[in-house]
């Protein structure tokens, strides 16, 4: 569905949320469940990925960093 932008092959945990940062970087976090916080950042892995205006940055279930096409002005 998207395309792989950079393979950095990050080992996903369960209870924590997989995300590029601000900075092109895979962050972590843990999930915030029933009366427990979540929070607590941490780098993963070093990416450098540039964004790209348009396009939506996600972690795959590979543990790569990919990319999508936003779909805008749909009715």
């Amino acid at each position: 569905m998207g395309e792989v932008v950079k393979t950095t092959g990050v080992q996903k945990e369960k209870g924590y949320l997989y995300y590029l940062g601000k900075d092109g970087n895979v962050w972590r976090s843990k999930m915030a469940r029933a009366g427990k916080g979540g929070g607590n950042a941490e780098k993963v892995a070093d990416a450098g990925v540039q964004r790209e205006v348009g396009y939506l940055y996600y972690i795959d279930k590979n543990g790569n960093v990919a990319r999508s096409k936003m779909a805008r002005g749909r009715k």
